[in-house]
Order: C-alpha cells, then sequence, then structure tokens
C-alpha cells in the first residue's frame, strides 16, 4: 500500500463524517467520581456534594471497557486498519486536547461520536517512519455537546534495529520553573521538599502554583521525612532512557505526607518478582545521575 492509497482511504474515512453515537455502559455515577478522586489524591469535597464529575473525567464514562469492540464506522479504527496493513504496525499516542463546555452531572447517560480531523505522513520520526492520525472526539449529554477532544497518535514502523542505549552519564537534566525552583533547590542540599500552601497546610506534589484546597497563591514547603510505602510499581524495559540502564524499577510512593511520588527504586533485582511489591516500606535516597546531576531515589526500608 503506497502513500496515494493511504491518503485516499484516509479521505474516505474523513468524508463519512461522525461516527454513530456510542453510549457509555453507566451513567455518570458517584462510586466512579469517588475511585477517581482517590486514584488522583483529588481531595475537593465539592464533586461528591455538587454531585457533578471532575471534568478531566469525560473520557471514562464511554469507555467500552476491557473487552469493549470498536463500532465499525469508528474512524481511528478503520485508519488503524489501513496503517496496520501497509506495514506501520506500532502505535505511540502523541497528544491529547480537551475541551470542556459544561461539567457533567450525577445520573446524566453520556454518548461520544467521534471524526477524523487529520492523517498526516509519512514523517520521518526518532521511532521510526510514520503515519500522524488525529480525530476528533465530541461528548454529548442529552444531545447537548459537553466536551471534545483532539487525540493524535503515531502509527509507525519499527527501524529494523533497536537504538543502542543512552551512556551512563548522559542523564536528562532537570528543567526549573518558577513552581519547581524550590524542589530542585531542596534536592541540591539533599532535602526532599514538598510544597505546602501557607494558608490552608494543604500539601502537594507536584507542586503548582494554586491551593487545589482553597486556591490560595500562597506556596511554601515543607520538608518530608523520606518514608512511605509502595503503591504501585513497573519494570521499565523500553524505550531506551538517558542515564538509565533497563530494566530498572519505577515506583510510585505514598510518602508519609499523604502525597504520592515517583522515582527510580534502587538496590533491587529488577528480573526478581520478589524484588518489590504493593505496600512495601521505602525510605528516599540520593542517586548520582553524573554531570553533576541529583535525583531523589528510593530503596528499601532498612
Amino acid at each position: 500500500m503506497n502513500e496515494s492509497t493511504i491518503q485516499a482511504a484516509a479521505e474516505e474515512v474523513r468524508a463519512a463524517g461522525d461516527s454513530a453515537p456510542r453510549a457509555g455502559r453507566d451513567p455518570v455515577n458517584l462510586p466512579m467520581i469517588r475511585s477517581w478522586q482517590e486514584a488522583l489524591g483529588d481531595t475537593d469535597p465539592r464533586y461528591v456534594a455538587e454531585g457533578v464529575a471532575p471534568p478531566a473525567m469525560i473520557q471514562v464514562w464511554t469507555m467500552p471497557g476491557l473487552h469493549g469492540v470498536r463500532a465499525s464506522d469508528d474512524p481511528l479504527g478503520r485508519m488503524t486498519a489501513v496503517l496496520d496493513e501497509a506495514g506501520f504496525t506500532s502505535v505511540v499516542a502523541t497528544n491529547c486536547e480537551q475541551t470542556y463546555h459544561r461539567e457533567v452531572r450525577v445520573g446524566e447517560a453520556l454518548t461520544v461520536s467521534a471524526r477524523l480531523d487529520e492523517v498526516v505522513g509519512p514523517k520521518r520520526t526518532a521511532l521510526g517512519e510514520g503515519w500522524f492520525v488525529t480525530t476528533v472526539n465530541t461528548w454529548f449529554a442529552g444531545g447537548e455537546p459537553v466536551a471534545e477532544m483532539r487525540f493524535r497518535i503515531l502509527k509507525f514502523r519499527p527501524p529494523a534495529a533497536e537504538p543502542a542505549p543512552a551512556a551512563p552519564g548522559s542523564v536528562v537534566r532537570p528543567v526549573f520553573s518558577r513552581d519547581t525552583e524550590f524542589f530542585w533547590s531542596g534536592v541540591h542540599q539533599r532535602e526532599l521538599r514538598l510544597q505546602r500552601c501557607e494558608a490552608c497546610g494543604q500539601v502537594r506534589h507536584p507542586p503548582g502554583p494554586v491551593c487545589i484546597a482553597c486556591g490560595a497563591e500562597k506556596p511554601g514547603y515543607v520538608v518530608a521525612a523520606g518514608t512511605g510505602t509502595v503503591h504501585s510499581y513497573v519494570v521499565h524495559h523500553h524505550p531506551p532512557t538517558p542515564g538509565r540502564t533497563p530494566p530498572y524499577v519505577v515506583v510510585l510512593v505514598d510518602l508519609t505526607e499523604g502525597v504520592r511520588m515517583l522515582g527510580e527504586l534502587v538496590g533491587v533485582d529488577p528480573l526478581d518478582p520478589g524484588a518489590v511489591s504493593v505496600g512495601m516500606p521505602v525510605e528516599l535516597t540520593w542517586q548520582d545521575g553524573g554531570d553533576g546531576v541529583v535525583l531523589p531515589a528510593w530503596k528499601v526500608a532498612s
């Protein structure tokens, strides 16, 4: 299948317009809202009290489930099949932009439809030659549009050979911003600093300009104890990461202060299935990334 054939197929899918509305499995409901808030550490009581869903949950309400099947008129599914046939069998999501018109309320039954926006390619990327596919999803409540999402993926043909792992010492240097400068200044002094609101005392991570609990713009910080437990973890094998030799373990840690933080778990065998477990106590350590870079990391609590 050549470039002109792919473009012709894309034009056919685009001309078909919006897919038929697909209904969510359940109406907007409080148990799912509570689960979402717990998973993200969102303590805003307004959602449950007022019976409205966090706007970023919009995609949750119409997910087809683990064993769901794409509809035959789904534009992303149609273009995926075309590019698979052309040999572009690998996929990676590149970006997502959501627009919310209003919050959805408990009890509302949502539907979603999708259309193909554009197909651009072939493009040379670090992953290999591929095509960028952009779709637009629109969510409706009783016929009223409540949110949209532009979603872009890259369908690519992997190169024949895997890229060589990055050399030790070439770790990516942290990027400072006005909101995170205090954190990295603390790391330089071997302190794990967590943002704390000077108005209400709420501790949060990652940091931001406005308190998520009271809305105050009075950021301060507290030095963490450096203790916690493993909330979740992955063993990273691919892709290669600058300054790291795969495989290695990345953990999401429940800190004693009530927030969660990602970091590498050092001093364990990543190929040992018993080396790490959910709930395992860990403690802070410091990792030399080379070139003067120091990073917070975790080790099994002694």
